[in-house]
């Protein structure tokens, strides 16, 4: 092959990256990479490749292998965005990734698009890139360099496309904020974007329903993008279940839970957070959607809380565990699995035989097996059994790509306590 016009370097890639990159893995790391590829980069020193450029990588023998961005501050040193050596990545191509990730949407989520993530890294095919839909705001992180250089026609893609589907963009918030920016070379900042397609609202605050449940969502504050997208119908799962029984939510954050449970028809929900203005914005959720009847709610750490509940012989029948991710490395891993198992065992403790417990892990360096071992080490240590009711995962809008393990993040398991 030779170097295309459009490509700023070419890098031969080692065995064992060749081998990932078949198998459908879109990350090359700098130790696999080797620019020293005279014959295609003549005249070309690495150090003069800007940063973002489109990249070739081959193979060992010399065949293309696919093309992605160069991210030159990071480990992940390439980012495959195709490996179509026909693709020429104009902007007609990423209106087509565009295109593609709303109609998946359309698809699987139906009614429920309205508040969905509408891009999800690379599982879209567009790495390092998140939007959410909050109605009429779209709420976005951008956590790779040559992602950051093709934002605009992207950001432009998704205003044209959701107009098409009479969905009208009042704004687009940035919350570019993460750490992993800096590794890129990117700038940690939040706020409105600003493009001559789309305008900038006097306010970060917008109405979405899910499940049938009102929310307002703070795209500027609240947490991630605005909210927790991911487990809606896992809140639907627990709704579903929960009718009649007394219900403990734990780490409630704005009572997306606790909300569902009660609205399923739950006697009694009471919803606890470590955080004052969570348990207030849960409150106010409670009382905007007619619940607070039926609902209490306490700012209390929930590693004390269960212990203190257990003591004072609490009755619930459903308790629900929704904790922070415990771990953002493989490094505190064990660590993380520590305070799992410390939740569920106590929840498992305070539950009768027949009660009900979901619990879940939101963290990818947790994996499904580890968590899984968790469940049946904490049981053993509780003195109960454990009847699996269903295993779940995120909601659709935010797809798993098989190749991709790391999109696989998510472990939500409804469980009976036998």
């Amino acid at each position: 092959m030779k170097k295309r016009d459009f490509i700023a370097a070419v890098a031969r890639v080692s065995l064992k990256g060749e081998k990932s990159i078949k198998r459908g893995h879109p990350w090359v790391y700098d130790d696999e990479l080797d620019f020293n590829v005279p014959e295609l980069n003549e005249g070309i020193e690495y150090d003069s490749v800007p940063n973002g450029s489109l990249i070739d990588v081959i193979s060992q023998k010399g065949s293309y292998l696919g093309t992605g961005f160069l991210s030159k501050n990071s480990k992940i040193r390439v980012r495959i965005l195709s490996s179509n050596a026909n693709e020429k990545f104009t902007d007609e191509f990423w209106r087509r990734r565009v295109k593609y990730a709303i109609s998946y949407r359309q698809t699987v989520m139906k009614e429920d698009i309205c508040c969905s993530r509408l891009i999800f890294g690379e599982s879209d095919g567009i790495p390092g890139l998140t939007v959410d839909l909050y109605t009429d705001i779209l709420s976005t992180e951008v956590l790779s360099y040559g992602t950051e250089l093709v934002k605009d026609v992207i950001y432009k893609a998704l205003v044209d496309e959701l107009a098409a589907i009479n969905i009208e963009i009042r704004g687009i918030y940035e919350r570019n904020e993460a750490a992993i920016r800096a590794k890129e070379g990117l700038a940690l900042c939040k706020g409105w974007y600003k493009g001559d397609f789309v305008g900038v609202p006097d306010s970060p605050l917008t109405d979405i329903v899910e499940n049938g449940i009102k929310y307002t969502v703070d795209v500027e504050n609240g947490q991630k993008t605005g909210f927790f997208l991911d487990q809606k119908y896992n809140r639907r799962a627990v709704a579903g279940l929960g009718k009649g029984m007394k219900v403990l939510d734990c780490f409630t954050h704005t009572g997306s839970f606790a909300l569902n449970a009660a609205k399923g028809g739950a006697a009694h929900v009471t919803a606890v957070d470590v955080s004052q203005t969570a348990v207030d914005m849960a409150r106010h959720n409670a009382e905007v959607n007619g619940l607070a009847d039926r609902m209490d709610f306490i700012c209390e750490d929930v590693f004390e809380l269960l212990p203190r509940l257990a003591g004072e012989h609490a009755d619930y029948d459903f308790i629900i565990l929704d904790p922070p991710a415990f771990t953002k490395s493989r490094k505190t891993t064990e660590n993380a699995k520590r305070g799992y198992k410390e939740i569920n065992y106590r929840a498992m403790r305070m539950l009768p035989r027949g009660g009900y417990l979901a619990t879940c892990s939101c963290s990818h360096f947790m994996p499904n097996e580890l968590f899984f071992r968790m469940l049946q080490e904490a049981a053993q240590d509780a003195g109960v059994g454990l009847k699996l009711i269903e295993e779940r995962r995120a909601a659709p809008d935010h797809p798993v790509s098989l190749s991709v393990p790391e999109t696989d993040y998510l472990k939500f398991y409804l469980l009976q306590i036998v």
